[in-house]
């Protein structure tokens, strides 16, 4: 069933299940998508995080969400009390080929938490995406923006979003942005190993947003649930999560690669139709915050102070 937390000063090991027992009134939580990038980053922030949190840190090869069954299964035998959903389809141009497998794992796989969910009054925390947005905006998008997503992954991001709104209305749903992190592949990892093995690059100029560390976006979700455990009020609803500042892709890059001393590489600009990719980018998907900074009272740090962190530890 995947790693199991709950803070203690002795710890029972068993296996691949770490459960650390405390005698307090005790919240199960539910991590979907435990192995990626975000997953990771809340399994390693649990630990710091109140002792009455049990977290049940899950992929598919302990739990399959899109089996309806086996997560009604889960939810009753662990009686859980919030569910933080971090498994997506991700590979935005696969997608738009794989239409039917990106539709199950965005979309209906979030049915069926939902559904679970309302069924055994547990809260709802999900992470969708800038892409559903159509990106041809000028000022930073706020959460009540009319979406129109221009892909198929954006179209089962969307979906998804107004599906667990409709069946769960205890749920909030955190839209992020260029997410990196120093676990798993993702774009900071591939300029830092393409400027070390190339002469020259070429990087998309005229797309902008705001690049995420997935550890700073974990520790507003578990801010989130203190929150809630604290005030016994659930604020639900929909909400936006990026690094301050905003950039574009090429000068994340050449910041990347200043901080990690590669001078060997020429990085150029491009632009996006210089660069075609199967499926279609926000050309501006820059994300105001000031509702989740004012709801919970979370500070968010520059996207270049975070990183330089990211950077340093890898």
């Amino acid at each position: 069933m995947g790693l199991v937390y709950n803070r203690k000063d002795s710890t029972e090991e068993t296996g691949k299940n770490i459960v650390f027992n405390l005698e307090l009134a005790q919240k199960h939580v539910l991590v979907t998508g435990a192995n990626g990038q975000l997953g990771s980053e809340l399994q390693r922030a649990a630990a710091f995080h109140p002792a009455n949190l049990i977290f049940h840190f899950t992929d598919v090869n302990e739990l399959d969400i899109t089996n309806p069954t086996a997560v009604d299964h889960f939810m009753a035998s662990h009686g859980i009390a919030y569910i933080v959903n971090c498994a997506a389809y991700t590979a935005v141009d696969k997608a738009e080929d794989d239409v039917e497998r990106c539709f199950l794992i965005n979309r209906d796989a979030v049915k069926n938490l939902a559904e679970s969910a309302a069924r055994h009054n547990a809260k709802v925390i999900h992470v969708s995406t800038d892409y559903v947005f159509d990106g041809t905006g000028t000022r930073p998008y706020r959460e009540t923006d009319p979406v129109n997503p221009q892909s198929v992954y954006g179209r089962s991001k969307q979906e998804a979003e107004t599906l667990l709104r409709q069946i769960c209305p205890v749920s909030v749903v955190i839209r992020t942005a260029w997410l990196y992190s120093v676990f798993g592949n993702n774009f900071v990892k591939t300029m830092i190993r393409l400027g070390q093995e190339k002469e020259s690059l070429n990087v998309v100029a005229d797309q902008k947003g705001t690049p995420t560390n997935a550890a700073d976006l974990a520790d507003a979700i578990l801010k989130i649930i203190n929150y809630t455990e604290a005030s016994g009020d659930f604020k639900a609803g929909i909400y936006h999560y990026s690094n301050e500042g905003e950039t574009t892709w090429y000068d994340f890059t050449r910041a990347i690669h200043a901080l990690k001393g590669i001078t060997t590489c020429k990085v150029s600009p491009v632009t996006t139709a210089e660069y075609p990719t199967k499926a279609v980018r926000p050309k501006y998907s820059v994300l105001d915050k000031t509702k989740i900074k004012e709801m919970f009272g979370i500070k968010i740090p520059d996207w270049k102070a975070s990183l330089e962190k990211v950077l340093e530890e890898l």
